[in-house]
Parts: C-alpha cells; sequence; structure tokens
C-alpha cells in the first residue's frame, strides 16, 4: 500500500527537527575558552553534571584526531591497552568518519559540529525511509527523546541508516528476492564496516532467500485443507541453497573489500581495534547485567573477568542460534522465513547479554520497534529506562567521590534503567519472533502464518499480501 508523501514529509521534518536539539545538548559542552590542544575547558565541569557528555568530543584527544592522522594505517594498541597512531575502536568505515570530521577542525567543538553535519543526512535518511515502509509508525524514530540523548553521542547514525536502507530493499526493492537479499547483504556488510552490529542480520536475510521458492508454493491449492503446515510447498518448491550462499558471500566480498586495504597497509593499527574491544572489561561504564548483577554476588576480582569473558560471547551466540532455530521453525509452519522479526530478536540477545551496553545502542532497536508490531506499553517501558539510564548515569558519576548522598540517590536511576532494559529486551526477544510486520512493512514474499479453517479456502475467500 501506497503510504502518502506528506506522512513521510511530516516524519522527516519531526526527525530533523529532533536532530536539531541533540546536536544542541551535546553543544553544551563545547565552546570556548580552550586548552592548548583545542579542549572546551567546560567540557570536564559540565559532561556529566548537564548530561552532554558525548564520545564525540572526548575522543577529539587520544585518538590523534586532533593531529588528522588518517587512521590506522600508522597505529597499535600499547600492552596497558591504550590505542596510539590514529588507530580508533571501532570498524574501518567509522574510522574515516571520525577523520573526515576532524578535517578542518581545531578544536572539540568543532569536531562535534562537523561530525553532526556528517551524520545527520543519515538519520534524516533512516526517518524517510521509515516513513516510506511504515508511516506514521516511523515517529517512534524521529520524535523518541533517545534521538535527543543519543543521535550525536558516537557514530550509530550510519549504521542504523545502512540496516533501515537493507529492511527497505527487502521489503520494497525491485527484483527477485534473491536480488534483493543480495543487495540487502550488501548494504549490512557496510554497516558492519561502520558498526558491527549489522552484520548480525545478514544470516536471516539469508535463510529468507532460501526459503523464497518454498514461500511462493505455500499457498493451498484450491478445496485443500489448510491446517497450518505447508505440506506442499515442500513438495513444490525447492530451497535456493545457491541464492541463500550467494547473499552471504556478496556481504563477505563487501566486508573483505573494505578492510583489505587498511589490513594490508596497517595491520597492526587495524587488527588493535579488535584487540581493544575483546581486552575491555564490563567495569562500571558498561551498564551491562554482568556488571550490576553478578559483580556483586562474586566480587570484582580475576575471577569476575574471567567468567564474563567466557560466558558472555558463549551465550550471546547461544542467543544468535536460538533465535535463528525459531525462525526455521516458523518458516516450516508457513512457508516463509521471518528475516525481520529473526533479526530484532538477535539485536535483543546481543544487547542483553554482550558484556556492553552503552546507553546509545537504543538507536540500533528503535528501527525495529517501527517495523513491527510491538505493543506500544514495551516500547514506551524501554524508552523510559533507556531514559533513565542516559540522565542517571552522568549524574552518578558526577556524584561519585565528592557527594555520597546524591551518587544514592543516583544509582537508583542507573538501577531502573539497567535492570528496566534487561526485563524488556528479555520479553522483546519472545515478541519479536511472535510480531507480525507493521502495515506497510510487509514484503512481497510474506506470508502470515495459516490459522485453521472450518472450511476449504478458495480463490475467491483466500487472503493475500501484496
Amino acid at each position: 500500500m501506497r503510504l502518502p508523501a506528506r506522512t513521510t514529509t511530516v516524519v522527516v521534518l519531526a526527525s530533523l527537527v529532533t536532530l536539531v536539539l541533540g546536536y544542541v545538548n551535546k553543544a553544551r559542552c563545547a565552546g570556548p575558552p580552550f586548552s592548548n590542544l583545542g579542549r572546551s575547558l567546560k567540557f570536564e565541569a559540565l559532561k556529566n553534571v548537564d548530561v552532554c557528555y558525548s564520545d564525540i568530543q572526548y575522543l577529539w584527544i587520544g585518538r590523534d584526531i586532533d593531529n588528522h592522522v588518517f587512521p590506522f594505517l600508522h597505529g597499535g594498541i600499547t600492552a596497558s591497552g591504550s590505542l596510539f597512531g590514529g588507530t580508533v575502536e571501532y570498524p574501518v568505515l567509522s574510522g574515516l568518519l571520525m577523520w573526515l570530521g576532524g578535517i578542518g577542525s581545531h578544536t572539540d567543538a568543532a569536531f562535534l559540529l562537523h561530525s553532526a553535519i556528517i551524520m545527520a543526512p543519515f538519520g534524516l535518511l533512516t526517518a524517510w525511509l521509515l516513513g516510506r515502509i511504515a508511516g506514521w509508525r516511523a515517529l517512534w524514530w524521529s520524535l523518541s527523546p533517545a534521538l535527543v540523548l543519543f543521535a550525536f553521542h558516537n557514530w550509530d547514525l550510519p549504521a542504523v541508516a545502512t540496516t533501515v536502507a537493507a529492511a527497505f530493499v527487502m521489503l520494497r526493492g525491485p527484483g527477485t528476492l534473491r536480488t534483493r537479499g543480495m543487495i540487502a547483504a550488501a548494504l549490512l556488510a557496510v554497516g558492519a564496516c561502520l558498526k558491527l552490529y549489522p552484520g548480525l542480520f545478514v544470516l536471516p536475510v539469508a535463510l529468507a532467500v532460501l526459503w523464497g521458492p518454498v514461500a511462493r508454493h505455500a499457498g493451498p491449492e484450491p478445496g485443500e485443507h489448510d491446517a497450518g503446515t505447508p505440506d506442499r510447498a515442500w513438495r513444490s518448491g525447492a530451497l535456493d541453497v545457491r541464492g541463500a550462499l550467494a547473499t552471504v558471500g556478496v556481504a563477505a566480498a563487501i566486508a573483505v573489500a573494505i578492510n583489505l586495504p587498511f589490513a594490508v597497509l596497517g595491520f597492526r593499527g587495524w587488527l588493535a581495534s579488535f584487540a581493544f574491544q575483546s581486552k575491555r572489561t564490563a567495569d562500571i561504564t558498561t551498564n551491562s547485567l554482568w556488571y550490576w548483577g553478578l559483580r556483586p554476588l562474586i566480587g570484582d576480582d580475576g575471577t569476575y573477568n574471567v567468567v564474563v569473558s567466557v560466558a558472555s560471547p558463549v551465550l550471546v551466540v547461544a542467543s544468535f542460534a536460538l533465535a535463528l532455530w525459531i525462525g526455521v521453525r516458523i518458516a516450516h509452519r508457513t512457508g516463509t522465513y521471518p528475516w525481520l522479526q529473526v533479526s530484532a530478536a538477535m539485536l535483543c540477545g546481543f544487547l542483553l547479554l554482550h558484556k556492553v551496553h552503552s546507553p546509545q545502542y537504543v538507536l540500533w532497536l528503535l528501527p525495529f520497534f517501527v517495523l513491527l508490531r510491538v505493543p506500544w506499553p514495551l516500547v514506551a517501558g524501554y524508552l523510559t529506562a533507556n531514559t533513565a539510564l542516559g540522565i542517571g548515569l552522568f549524574r552518578y558519576y558526577a556524584a561519585l567521590g565528592t557527594d555520597p548522598d546524591a551518587a544514592r540517590r543516583w544509582e537508583y536511576a542507573v538501577w531502573f534503567g539497567v535492570w528496566g532494559q534487561v526485563a524488556i529486551l528479555a520479553v522483546l526477544f519472545a515478541v519479536f519472533l511472535r510480531s507480525a510486520p507493521a502495515r506497510g512493512a510487509t514484503s512481497r514474499s510474506f506470508r502470515f502464518p495459516a490459522r485453521r479453517t472450518q472450511f476449504p479456502e478458495t480463490p475467491d475467500n483466500r487472503t493475500t499480501v501484496s
């Protein structure tokens, strides 16, 4: 169904206003006077108290951005875990964006402004695509408090845009499902070179391509009783194994092509970005269930870090496998692999169980609130918990060591934010897998799960989705 152009226009304009507010919020920490390194002197004084901290402004110093060093080629990591020589802790395309934002910048305020100018179009593109797909539901993105708090907290908007663009191609793109799957996989590979998480969704997309022929033959024959299991599909359509392998192959080729020049020309610096993340511990800055749940139980010694370093990746991978397996079960029943639902569930598993859960990761989840029919209390509850964490965390940092009573009060807000997100993510893992696409977010190959009927279906009464 074609959505009115005015709906998309309103969604984009609302996003523009929210992005401007997001920049203004972060810019409160930036501006003269500056140190001899171009650091705003008020940054340290205001970043936590006024909740205007951003990684963008913080990393102006310490990653050679202020020296305009091209990323990764001359860098590395020290034995203590500090990066140097232009290496940053993000994939290569984010490193390029950081370098571009630093060109012509001589202060952290200019770097913040230039970075916002670079990233804002990606936020607007996300709004436009979501508006085209889901209409007014896209306001969950455009009017979200998370966009004010975190749009320019880190370099997340470009990765979010590539993920939504991949969904748009799958749902509304031209050509066959195999063609759309390969294009979407290419976009997700680009996203993985910005932030790793879009790469998670390549497998669900490939499985959707694999089941494509089954979906085309999954409907019951005229006069055939439909009990919810499309056995005829298995007799009528073979799985598209070549298409699925090609989808994964395209993603791998794009990722290799983007990373290879950096790996060849500066292997030590390129590898250091991965080493930095692997060495990161689940400390007070990670906002994870591990720090706030496991650490109080077993203490903050070496055992805690060893347990987390093993348990977190194992459980994350297990959650991925569970989501993918449930998707296969659904595909057996419906004839269509629910790639969008499985992708959302996999992201929930990652956010729930990974050792690091930065509050700006809410931007990764927001598009799925738009694309899938999730009960609004869950969405509102998650955004409330995230806002409490995003504000309470920095006020908590500000009070630590200076005002124990205030620190205790703000710690309650952090607890509410962390455990509120944990609880809702656990529920969302199941809810996403059972949810239907939002109106307008149904691809041509998607069929809703068949229901038991008391009478044979005919071509005249059979429900189809265009």
